[in-house]
C-alpha cells in the first residue's frame, strides 16, 4: 500500500518498508529520478515522436492491447526506464496478473523490488546494507540501470540526487539553499551540448510542455526560440517551480519573478549559482553607470562566479545549450531572477489553491453526455492526485485532455457517469484559471467532499 502525499514520498516509504535501508533507498531513488523523474508513465523522450505516442497515450495503448510491441520496441519506460525486451515483457505480465495498468506506481515498485530480490541479488544486498548513499547509487548505476553514460560525472550526479533524498527523508530535512542551488546548476550542466541541429534540444521542449498548466496555455514548438523554455525546464526537472516560475518568453518571465518578490533590478548585483540572468541586447555604451530597463531578449542560469567573472549556462545560445562568460555589471545585463532557495518552499511547488466549481451545466446536457445516473454520486469532489488529473472530453484515458487540474481542485458532479475499463468516469464541471470546463474525470482520483 502506498503512503505519502507525493510520488517521491510514496516511493521512499514503499522501498524502506520493503527492507531497503535509508542509504540504499536514497541511492536507488537518485537513479530513478535521473531515469524518469519518478514518473511511472514516463516514455523515453526520444521515442515519443518515433512511436507517435505521449506518455499517457502509450500507457493506455499498452493497457488496452491496441499497441502490442511494448516488450520489443526498445523504448525505455517507467520509473526505471525498463528497456530490455525480457524485462519489459516481465513488467507487462506482472501488471496484467495484478489487474493493474502497466503505468501504475505501486505495481512498478512491486515489480522493481521483485527484480532486485530475484534477479539482482548483489544489488539488493548492497541496498539493504549500504552505509553511504554513493556506494548504493553506484551499484544501481553500474549493475542495475547500466546506462550508456557511466562516467565519473554521471556517478556524482546520481549520487547527488540520492543525497538530497537522504537528507529530506532519512534526516527529516528539506533541501538547504546551497543544495537547491547546486541541484539547479547540475541539471543545467546536464543539458550542455543539446542543440537544434541534431534534435537533441527536443527533450527540453518536451519537458517544458509536459508541465501543466502551460504558461499562457501555449505549447512550445521545436522551431520556437527556447531560452526561457530551457530555463523553465531546468526548474521543472529540479521540482522547484514553486519558487522559479515557468515561462517561454523573457518579458513574461521577468514579470513572474517580480510577482514572487524575486527580482533584482540592480545590474551591478553579484549573483550566486542558480540565479537567473536576463539580457537586453540593446543596452547602451554607458551600461556601467545606468540601469538597463529595456525589453529582455535572452535568459540563462548562473553556473558560478569567480571574482568579477560570471559563467552562465544558456539555452538557445546559437541554437544550443552553451556557456557564456561576462563581467559583473557587464553590458547587456537587464537584471536577475533570484529564487528564494532558502525560503523552505524550494523542494516543491506549493499546492494549488482549491478552485470552487460554478455549476452551470444543465441536467439535460449531463444526461446527453454521460451514459448512467446515480444520484448518490452527486456532489463536490476534490482532485486527489499529487501530479494533477486530466479532465477529458470523454470517459477513458484515450480521450482528449481538456486540462490538467492540480491536486486539491474542486469539481462538481450531478450523479452522471460513464463506465470505462471498469472505472466510473464522472461527468463534472469546474472553473479553473477563469475557464469553465465540463468533461470526464476518473473517480479513482477524486475524493468526495
Amino acid at each position: 500500500m502506498l503512503t505519502g502525499k507525493t510520488n517521491e514520498e510514496k516511493i521512499w516509504n514503499y522501498l524502506t518498508a520493503a527492507g531497503l535501508n535509508a542509504c540504499g533507498t536514497a541511492g536507488l531513488m537518485g537513479n530513478l529520478y535521473v531515469e524518469s523523474g519518478l514518473i511511472p508513465t514516463n516514455l523515453q523522450n526520444t521515442y515519443e515522436k518515433k512511436l507517435g505516442y505521449t506518455d499517457a497515450a502509450y500507457t493506455a495503448a499498452v493497457d488496452s492491447g491496441a499497441y502490442d510491441n511494448f516488450a520489443k520496441d526498445s523504448a525505455g519506460y517507467g520509473l526505471a526506464q525498463w528497456t530490455y525486451h525480457t524485462r519489459k515483457a516481465a513488467l507487462l505480465a506482472f501488471a496484467k496478473a495484478a489487474g493493474k495498468s502497466v503505468g501504475d506506481l505501486e505495481t512498478q515498485l512491486a515489480f522493481l523490488v521483485k527484480e532486485l530480490r530475484e534477479s539482482f541479488k548483489l544489488v539488493h544486498y548492497v541496498l539493504v546494507t549500504a552505509t553511504d548513499v554513493k556506494t548504493a547509487s553506484n551499484v544501481v548505476l553500474l549493475q542495475f540501470e547500466k546506462p550508456a553514460d557511466q562516467s565519473a560525472a554521471a556517478k556524482e550526479r546520481r549520487a547527488g540526487y540520492g543525497q538530497i533524498y537522504y537528507n529530506r527523508y532519512a534526516k527529516g530535512d528539506t533541501m538547504t539553499e546551497q543544495e537547491a542551488r547546486a541541484k539547479v546548476v547540475s541539471i543545467a550542466q546536464s543539458y550542455i551540448g543539446c542543440k537544434e541541429s541534431d534534435g537533441s534540444h527536443k527533450k527540453i521542449i518536451d519537458l517544458y510542455n509536459s508541465h501543466k498548466p502551460l504558461a499562457r496555455g501555449y505549447a512550445v514548438k521545436y522551431t520556437d526560440a527556447w531560452c526561457s523554455t530551457f530555463a523553465s525546464a531546468v526548474a521543472i526537472a529540479a521540482g522547484l517551480t514553486g519558487i522559479i516560475p515557468t515561462e517561454c518568453g523573457c518579458e513574461k518571465h521577468i514579470a513572474l519573478f517580480k510577482a514572487l518578490g524575486s527580482w533584482q533590478e540592480n545590474d551591478a548585483y553579484v549573483p550566486a549559482p542558480g540565479d537567473y540572468i536576463f539580457y537586453d541586447w540593446q543596452d547602451g555604451t554607458n551600461y556601467a553607470d545606468t540601469d538597463n530597463t529595456g525589453a529582455a531578449d535572452h535568459v540563462g542560469i548562473v553556473e558560478k562566479v569567480s571574482g568579477q567573472t560570471i559563467t552562465v549556462i544558456e539555452g538557445n545560445y546559437s541554437n544550443a545549450v552553451k556557456r557564456r562568460t561576462l563581467a559583473v555589471n557587464g553590458r547587456y545585463i537587464r537584471g536577475y531572477g533570484v529564487p528564494k532557495y532558502g525560503s523552505g518552499t524550494a523542494s516543491a511547488a506549493p499546492a494549488a489553491p482549491a478552485q470552487t466549481a460554478k455549476p452551470t451545466v444543465t441536467e439535460k446536457k449531463a444526461a446527453e453526455a454521460a451514459r448512467s445516473l446515480d444520484k448518490t454520486l452527486a456532489g463536490t469532489y476534490a482532485v486527489n492526485a499529487a501530479s494533477g488529473l486530466h479532465i477529458r472530453s470523454g470517459a477513458g484515458t484515450s480521450k482528449a485532455s481538456l486540462a490538467v487540474l492540480p491536486n486539491g481542485t474542486k469539481v462538481r458532479n450531478y450523479g452522471y457517469y460513464t463506465l470505462s475499463g471498469g472505472v466510473k468516469w464522472l461527468y463534472v464541471q469546474v472553473t479553473y484559471n477563469g475557464v469553465t470546463y465540463t468533461g470526464f474525470m476518473s473517480s479513482q482520483y477524486l475524493r468526495k467532499q
